[in-house]
């Protein structure tokens, strides 16, 4: 055999080694990152599970990774700090045209909302002072091409519900899905958390408004969207969390909507804890 050519056939194995490794060493382990959060943070593990969460979804150092509707970023927090200054943490908000359809968002906030890929981007970067991912965001509707083929995770955890709610108003959660497997490489995946609603919830009930979605509608939506489905996780499921259709999810903590000052209703609603929520993790071929 030609060690010459055995040689070469080996650099660009190191290379990649070389690499991953270097990524690695720019991020502080899942575990380490999770310490280092807040108590208040913390606090929420319990019933949201990150480290076990992220790991089901192969999230890794050095990855480019997109969060759906990222909210005040309690899981990007997480995220930015976990992937390294070798990895991209991307939010992706909800269309414009949706927030006006919720019915409870004020005059300000909505006109917060024309701004908010820029207000984002800046309030993150303050998230990790350093050893934390770059971040940028888009508006889901209108990802840049520049994203095509480019992303190894997109994470949808509890934002679909809103987009199947909207979906016949605007297309959104079709849309939402399109622009995912655009912008995933080959073998990259989508980690789905989602508040579940019981098997034989009816449609109407189970439609997003409530919060919930059935697991078979989100196996079935992104299948016919074009990815495969590797696997489920019941490490976010809470059996004690029975909704019926009078129900919705906004009920529990942290929201406990409609307990005001009952406090009874509060005790009752706390016991229960967070909603139970499917974890599904998706593949693009």
């Amino acid at each position: 055999m030609n060690k010459r050519l055995t040689l070469t056939a080996w650099v660009p194995v190191v290379f990649s080694m070389i690499f991953f490794a270097a990524a690695a060493h720019c991020a502080p382990t899942l575990k380490a990152v999770l310490d280092a959060q807040p108590a208040e943070v913390q606090a929420r593990y319990d019933a949201r599970h990150p480290q076990q969460t992220l790991d089901f979804f192969g999230v890794k150092p050095g990855m480019t990774v997109v969060e759906a509707f990222p909210g005040r970023g309690w899981y990007s927090k997480i995220l930015i700090a976990a992937l390294g200054t070798e990895g991209r943490m991307i939010g992706a908000d909800y269309a414009y045209a949706m927030y006006p359809m919720f019915n409870f968002y004020d005059d300000a906030y909505l006109e917060a909302k024309k701004s908010w890929q820029q207000s984002w981007v800046a309030d993150a970067a303050t998230w990790v002072p350093s050893g934390g991912a770059p971040v940028e965001a888009f508006i889901l509707g209108s990802m840049p091409a520049t994203l095509d083929g480019q992303v190894d995770a997109i994470l949808f955890v509890r934002a679909l519900h809103n987009l199947a709610r909207f979906e016949g108003n605007g297309g959104y959660l079709t849309t939402a899905l399109a622009e995912a497997h655009r912008a995933l490489k080959s073998g990259g995946v989508v980690g789905v958390v989602q508040h579940q609603a019981p098997a034989d919830a009816s449609d109407a009930w189970a439609d997003g408004s409530n919060g919930y979605l059935k697991k078979a509608f989100v196996i079935e939506t992104l299948t016919a969207a074009g990815f495969e489905l590797v696997g489920e996780s019941p490490v976010n499921l809470n059996a004690a969390d029975q909704p019926t259709e009078d129900d919705f999810v906004w009920r529990l903590p942290p929201s406990l909507v409609g307990a005001g000052d009952d406090a009874e209703k509060r005790a009752r609603m706390e016991t229960v804890g967070e909603s139970t929520r499917m974890t599904l993790l998706f593949r693009k071929p």
